[in-house]
This record gives C-alpha cells, structure tokens and sequence, in this order.
C-alpha cells in the first residue's frame, strides 16, 4: 500500500517502484499519485461484457484486449494509468524497461463513473490523443444504457456518435467489431445504485 500523507511529486521510476509492491492501483499524473477507486459491481459488469466480447470477436487475429489491471504510460503527458478496456495491435510496444507496462492502445474503453466521467471525457481523452495510433475511444454510461464514440478521421480529426437503448448498435471504425447496448448493459442492475 502506497501512503501519501503530504503532498510531494514523485518520478515516474519511484512510482512504478511503489505501485509493483502495493496492493492497490495507483494512476501517476505527472508527479502525483492517486488512489484509484474500486468500482461497482455495475461497473465492473460493463467492463467484462464489452471485453469479453471483443476478445472473442478478435481471436487468431493480431490483436490483444486488455481489462482494467494493465498499465499504461503515456509519456507526452507523464500519466501512468489503467483503462477499463484496452485493445491493442501486436507487436505490444512496453515502457523502456518495463515488461508490465504498455504504450500502443489504439482502442480505449472508459465505464465512467459519478466522480469520473468529466475528467475521462475531457483530461484523460486530451491524454489518450497524445499517443500514436490511438484512433477510437468509447465512453460507457454505467448508469443509464448510453454510449458516446470518438473515432479518429484523417488530420486529427475526431467523429462523435452516440448511442441510447438496447436495441442500438456500437460499430466500431478502427476494427471490424459491433455490439448492440443490451449486450454491453447485461446483468446491469440500474437500481442498484441512484443515477445522480
């Protein structure tokens, strides 16, 4: 467990040092580190469904999914983080160094969450768009079935659609993959917990 008791910047070396050993997540933004929150059951069932599915649809093709546990660096930003859902295409690029830490997502899945869905829909996308090859972020309400999709299109420009019911299909642009909402939201219990 990392004990942050006065505020003190870290190096990225010191917080890798400290998070192999703890036995919570911790995120590194440039210098601090953050506990990471648990997540709900909701949450953790949305994450699941859309990566299992993924994973399924991308056997024996050159592509790995990653959930929740798996680092990743972003070093134009100094941010060590852990999405939710990552795919990324073989060969893994790690951190110089690393063999526990990655850097080539190229598709990025988010479950946001009360506290959050700001800093997911505005920081972390600004960071996620900083590493090369990134092309496709989707942003999972766990408390009403909506999705909103950012997909990269020539000169940095960036599509958003988005989606509400079960009945709506997710397609996604940087690989030939689609999934209806109720297939995402399934298990989802919405009163399990207040939306607001």
């Amino acid at each position: 467990m990392i004990t942050v008791s006065e505020k003190r910047y870290y190096t990225p070396e010191e917080y890798l040092e400290l998070e192999v050993n703890s036995e919570e997540r911790h995120e590194y933004i440039n210098g601090e580190i953050i506990l990471m929150a648990g997540g709900t059951p909701n949450h953790n069932k949305i994450a699941l469904n859309i990566s299992g599915t993924l994973n399924s649809a991308l056997k024996r093709q050159p592509y790995e999914v990653y959930i929740t546990d798996q680092r990743l660096w972003i070093p134009e930003k100094k941010i060590h983080t852990y999405p939710d859902v990552m795919v990324v295409k073989t060969p893994l690029i790690y951190e110089e160094g690393r063999i526990d830490t990655i850097t080539n997502p190229f598709f990025i899945a988010e479950v946001l969450s009360k506290s959050t869905k700001n800093y997911d829909r505005v920081e972390k996308f600004a960071a996620y768009r900083t590493i090369a090859g990134f092309s496709e972020y989707v942003l999972i309400d766990q408390y009403t079935m909506h999705v909103e999709q950012y997909s990269k299109t020539d000169n940095n420009k960036w599509i958003f659609s988005e989606y509400e019911g079960g009945d709506a299909t997710l397609s996604l642009n940087s690989i030939p993959f689609q999934i209806i909402l109720a297939d995402i939201y399934d298990k989802v219990d919405f009163n399990a917990e207040p939306s607001s």
